[in-house]
C-alpha cells in the first residue's frame, strides 16, 4: 500500500479518533454540569474575541491566520476553533496512518505513541507562540485530563486503523493462498 493511500486511511482515522477524543471531554463537560446538547457544544465556543480565553485551536488558527496576513474577525472564533482542531486530528491521523505502514509495530501501538506524541508537542510548542503555559506551570489533575483524553485519540486512532486495514489484509491472504 501506497504512502498516499495509508495517509488518507491516516485521515480517515484520525476523524474517527477526534471524535472519540471529543466524545470524552463532552461527557466530562456534562458530568461538570454543563446543559448543551452535542452539536452546540461540538461547534460553538464561548469566546467573543481570540483571546486568552479562546479554546486553544482558536488562538492557534489565529497565530497562523496573523503569520500569513489573513485578519481573522472576532466573530470567527468557533469557526476557526473547529477548523483547527479537526484538521489537528486529522493531520495526526495522517502520521499515524504512514507510520503503521512503515514500523514493525501493530497499529494499535503506532496510535497511541501518535496520540501521545500529539499531547506532548502541544505543550512542547504552544508555549512558544503564547498559546499554553510551560508544562510546569499545569497541575496534575490539568495534565492527566489532556493526557487521558489524547490517549483515547490515539487508542481509538490504533483501533480504526486496524479495522480500515484489515480489507487490504484479507486481500493479501487471499491472494497468498
Amino acid at each position: 500500500m501506497g504512502t498516499v493511500t495509508r495517509a488518507m486511511r491516516g485521515a480517515v482515522a484520525g476523524l474517527i479518533a477526534t471524535a472519540a477524543m471529543d466524545a470524552l471531554w463532552y461527557r466530562r463537560y456534562r458530568r461538570g454540569g454543563g446543559d448543551a446538547p452535542p452539536t452546540e457544544w461540538e461547534f460553538s465556543s464561548g469566546a467573543t474575541d481570540f483571546g486568552d480565553d479562546a479554546p486553544a485551536p482558536a488562538r492557534v488558527g489565529k497565530y497562523v491566520a496573523d503569520a500569513v496576513g489573513v485578519e481573522l474577525p472576532a466573530s470567527s472564533v468557533a469557526v476557526t476553533n473547529n477548523l483547527v482542531h479537526w484538521a489537528t486530528g486529522i493531520g495526526w491521523g495522517k502520521v499515524g496512518g504512514v507510520a503503521a505502514g512503515v514500523l514493525p509495530v501493530p497499529a494499535m501501538g503506532v496510535g497511541v505513541v501518535t496520540g501521545v506524541t500529539a499531547w506532548a508537542t502541544s505543550y512542547a510548542v504552544l508555549p512558544l507562540i503564547g498559546v499554553y503555559q510551560p508544562i510546569t506551570n499545569y497541575d496534575r489533575v490539568t495534565l492527566w485530563k489532556d493526557l487521558s483524553a489524547h490517549l483515547v485519540f490515539g487508542a481509538t486512532l490504533g483501533l480504526a486503523l486496524t479495522v480500515l486495514d484489515a480489507p487490504m489484509s484479507l486481500r493479501r491472504q487471499r491472494r497468498n493462498r
